[in-house]
């Protein structure tokens, strides 16, 4: 798996030292005509990706493999980070090339609502797979649906994560006000399973693809002392207030070992783009998910949960035209 050796690095740092290499050897290989005029931004692909014991941060990886394996010209590194909002605002910055991301987030972004101040400039090379959300108790608190959380000590997921999005809407539509009624902290996953196993938190929310190792390892570490908070009936407040970014879903009893079926919300997961990535490089990026989906199912099994006909419901999020191109639809007005 292609990731960093010690956390995030802005390209803005890395790309004085690439262009002096490149000068020395040349812009060659089939990544020049991948975009016409030579690699783009050296060769070098960074994706913004999500928590360490994440999902996006496995398919992530998986992806970054592959084109790294499979574009030539080109070598591209997954990054460990907060996830879905703050992926969208490391890529509109520049520091990150590709990012995965939540529909819910990546429409706000488009849209200039909340959390984003005015609309971003974000298009999409393809919808995956969802990402269920999480509720998870300690037995001996007294929480039995969402509500309960309230006084409680409850971890959110990490400021400016797609789970902590999630997880304060959800906590809204269930009449809590998330920095009032209860004591939140805005923490990883990785921290948040410890603080689950210590009892220095009550419950906490994630939102992701199944399974996460973080939760397996969680539930497989305390697996009498945990319990799933439903969080499907929460779905018509959440439908009212965002349209249909939220669906209905199931997390498997056989998923994390549980005595029956969970109920709860999923969101769909997409993987996002500027729109001035080049229109060769977008089509070879969307290209590669599709002919190497394999493979990025060995990263991860929601590698393979995601599908032509799907990947292109990104709406309200445009379509690169690139990725239009993959799929053969015919271009947009102006793109």
């Amino acid at each position: 798996m292609s990731v960093p050796g010690a956390g995030w690095v802005s390209r803005r740092g890395l790309l004085g030292g690439a262009t002096a290499a490149l000068l020395a050897g040349g812009l060659t290989g089939c990544g020049a005509r991948a975009t016409g005029t030579g690699p783009w931004h050296h060769g070098r692909l960074y994706l913004a990706t999500g928590n360490t014991t994440g999902v996006f941060y496995q398919i992530g990886g998986g992806y970054a493999d592959i084109i790294t394996a499979h574009l030539a010209g080109y070598e591209a590194t997954a990054e460990p980070t907060s996830a879905a909002v703050d992926n969208i605002r490391r890529l509109v910055r520049g520091d990150a090339d590709l990012a995965f991301t939540f529909a819910d987030a990546a429409a706000d972004a488009v849209l200039g609502r909340a959390p984003f101040a005015a609309p971003q400039p974000v298009t999409a090379l393809a919808r995956i797979y969802h990402s269920y959300t999480h509720v998870i108790a300690r037995t001996g608190a007294g929480i039995r649906s969402v509500a309960d959380l309230r006084g409680h000590r409850v971890s959110t997921g990490s400021p400016g994560s797609g789970s902590e999005l999630v997880a304060l809407r959800v906590l809204t539509a269930a009449g809590l006000d998330p920095d009032r009624d209860l004591q939140r902290q805005a923490i990883s996953l990785p921290l948040t399973v410890k603080a689950m196993r210590g009892g220095t938190i009550d419950a906490m929310f994630w939102t992701g693809g199944l399974p996460a190792i973080g939760i397996s390892d969680l539930v497989r570490t305390v697996p009498d002392r945990l319990v799933f908070v439903p969080v499907a009936a929460l779905l018509p407040n959440l439908r009212r207030a965002y349209g249909d970014a939220y669906t209905p879903a199931t997390i498997g009893r056989d998923v994390y070992g549980q005595a029956a079926d969970i109920a709860t919300i999923a969101v769909g997961g997409m993987v996002v783009v500027r729109p001035d990535l080049p229109d060769a490089l977008a089509y070879e990026l969307t290209r590669l998910l599709f002919d190497y989906q394999g493979e990025l199912a060995e990263a991860h099994p929601e590698g393979r949960n995601f599908t032509r006909d799907g990947a292109v419901r990104t709406e309200p999020v445009p379509l690169h035209p690139g990725a239009r191109r993959y799929y053969r639809l015919p271009a947009t007005a102006g793109g």
